[in-house]
């Protein structure tokens, strides 16, 4: 049963009872009248009757005897089997009362049904909500988030059911992000072992190359080497990149803030990158304040900002220039660093940041996992990253650390 449908049986329950009392009040007043009527006739006839056989009795003596205060003179009448407490003098009268009692009696009856029925209604409204959230319970058990019981309604039930909706909302978007979260793992299991396997391959190659093949010179053989070493390199890389990644993702890696001079961490971050600069002969301009301070974890912030400038080197031309400038108010702490270079176009704008996405402009030893592990090892100490790029123009990324 609805509520809806319970609270509109209640309301006709309610309006059938005031029916009947009214109806019962009515009967009532008129047996009443009838009563009196009956019992002022009857008296009526009295006076004429003493009229008749002692004239000399006067209306007023006769009034004033009906009238009398003293109501305890009944022997006359008990003479005759009336007892005024039990029976009227009327036969009529007597038939009244008897309508009377039995008008009330069924009133009453009427009532108590009413009670009961409404008892008997509430139980049973009662006992079938609880039997709903018993189902509701079962099909949560069964892992069946999809119902739908909200309610706005401020009874015990009502808040029960919310607590209960809330509940299956709760466990349908844990079950989702668990799914979502077993679809990552096996894209990005399979990312691993695409990212391993190619240059794995390469490796086994050559090292069958250089087993085999007897006819090649102490150059070449150099330069195998140098291109297994630097496949092994990179594969070095790509699983110190992952392990970091999960061990941010299983949320066991903890930060050791302290007060740290911007400039000295920026210094290096481009220390870091010397080697490329060289290759590259790329200029690298700081400007801020050294007297900026940020609390941060220093080891973790200097591996997130190596990422971003190496990508900004990566994608830089050749006796280009990068600018790094940093500055602080009383909310954050910005640093931001602009390239010069190829840029990137909307779709790497928007995917820039996802687990092994290689843009268009991507070295061909990209990984695509170093701006991944940037954003996570920022986002992780109180701090966001945004980007902003134009192809053939250049890109910036704006790093705020919040105080």
């Amino acid at each position: 049963m609805k509520d809806k449908t319970f609270k509109k049986t209640i309301i006709i329950i309610i309006l059938i009872s005031l029916i009947t009392l009214v109806i019962n009040s009515l009967i009532t007043v008129n047996l009443l009248q009838k009563y009196n009527t009956n019992e002022n006739i009857i008296i009526s006839h009295i006076i004429n009757n003493v009229k008749e056989e002692y004239p000399e009795i006067s209306e007023e003596e006769i009034i004033k005897s009906l009238n009398a205060q003293d109501l305890n003179k009944q022997d006359i009448l008990t003479k005759y089997g009336i007892e005024l407490k039990d029976n009227a003098i009327s036969v009529a009268n007597q038939t009244i009362t008897k309508q009377i009692i039995i008008s009330n009696l069924i009133t009453l009856l009427i009532f108590s049904i009413i009670i009961i029925s409404i008892i008997k209604i509430y139980q049973y409204h009662k006992a079938k909500n609880i039997g709903k959230l018993l189902n509701y319970l079962q099909e949560i058990n069964n892992k069946n988030y999809s119902l739908n019981i909200d309610t706005n309604k401020e009874d015990e039930l009502s808040l029960l059911k919310n607590e209960l909706y809330k509940t299956a909302v709760i466990l349908n978007e844990k079950e989702r992000l668990s799914k979502k979260d077993k679809e990552l793992l096996k894209d990005s299991l399979s990312d691993i072992s695409h990212q391993i396997k190619t240059p794995l391959t390469s490796i086994n190659l050559m090292l069958d190359n250089l087993i085999e093949n007897d006819n090649l010179t102490s150059k070449e053989k150099e330069s195998l080497l140098l291109n297994i070493r630097h496949k092994i390199s990179n594969i070095t890389f790509l699983i110190q990149s992952l392990l970091t990644l999960s061990r941010f993702d299983a949320n066991a890696i903890t930060y050791k803030n302290e007060s740290v001079k911007v400039r000295k961490m920026i210094d290096e971050v481009v220390s870091n990158v010397d080697a490329i600069c060289d290759l590259k002969n790329i200029k690298i301009k700081i400007d801020g304040s050294k007297s900026s301070i940020i609390n941060c974890d220093y080891k973790w912030q200097v591996e997130a900002l190596t990422n971003i400038l190496k990508n900004c080197l990566e994608h830089s031309k050749e006796n280009g220039e990068i600018d790094i400038v940093y500055t602080t108010n009383d909310l954050f702490t910005k640093i931001v660093i602009t390239d010069y270079g190829t840029g990137m176009s909307e779709k790497d704008l928007k995917n820039i940041f996802k687990r092994f996405y290689k843009g268009e402009n991507s070295n061909k030893d990209s990984i695509g996992i170093g701006l991944s592990l940037a954003k996570t090892i920022i986002e992780k100490n109180n701090g966001y990253i945004t980007v902003e790029s134009e192809l053939n123009k250049g890109t910036t990324f704006t790093i705020k650390y919040l105080k």
